[in-house]
Parts: structure tokens; C-alpha cells; sequence
């Protein structure tokens, strides 16, 4: 098993930056690929970005391409996500994912482990 612990959210204005971070404990974490989800109110948890083990292959939805960010760095058992240009649609509860095996992960049912969790409001 792998636990995962999200920091970094908070109260922003529309076109402010956040950086938030994930550090994991338990399963090796270079043998996990990893991502970020969110949900927000009334609507599915939807993945916005996910890394493979190596860092070197990444995705995003289209609803942030170009303005978040993800990262990772297993000696520190630890990945970002860099949001800029924040808007108000991407006030969310944000998750930290891990999966099994380092290959890139774009379906939320591949995911079998997560964080509680980091409030992030975006005011216009």
C-alpha cells in the first residue's frame, strides 16, 4: 500500500499561482506512476494530470494544458503540481493518485490509492 499526503492549497485569485505537493510513504514509490485528480461540487472526479515512474511522459486534460504543471522526484518520495493562470473553474478538492506500475495512467479506475485531499477556491 501506498499513503499519500496532499499540502498547498488555499484561497487564490483568478490568475494566481499555486504549487502543490504530494509525499508518499509505503509502496516504492518510483514503481508508481502518479497524478493529480479533482472534484469539484456537483461534478465526477476527474484526473488533470498524471507523470510515469521516470517523469518523462506526462498528461493533462485539455482544461489545464498549458497552464498546470506536473512533476515528480523519487528520491524525495515526492510529486507537484504547478498551477498558473488559475480561474475560477478549477476551485476543486485536489488529490494526490498513485498506481501500481510506472507506466502513465490516464483512467481514474487505474488509480488504487489516494490522498484526502487539499481545498483549492480560485475567486474571479
Amino acid at each position: 500500500q501506498v499513503q499519500l499526503v496532499e499540502s498547498g492549497g488555499g484561497l487564490v485569485q483568478a490568475g494566481g499561482s499555486l504549487r502543490l505537493s504530494c509525499a508518499a510513504s509505503g509502496r516504492t514509490f518510483s514503481m508508481n506512476a502518479m497524478g493529480w485528480l479533482r472534484q469539484a461540487p456537483g461534478k465526477e472526479r476527474e484526473i488533470v494530470a498524471a507523470i510515469d515512474w521516470s517523469g518523462g511522459i506526462t498528461y493533462y486534460a485539455d482544461s489545464v494544458k498549458g497552464r498546470f504543471f506536473i512533476s515528480r522526484d523519487n528520491a524525495k518520495n515526492t510529486q507537484w503540481l504547478q498551477m498558473n493562470s488559475l480561474k475560477p473553474e478549477d476551485t476543486a478538492v485536489y488529490y494526490c493518485a498513485a498506481a501500481p506500475g510506472g507506466y502513465l495512467r490516464r483512467l481514474l479506475h487505474e488509480y488504487d490509492a489516494w490522498g484526502q485531499g487539499t481545498q483549492v477556491t480560485v475567486s474571479s
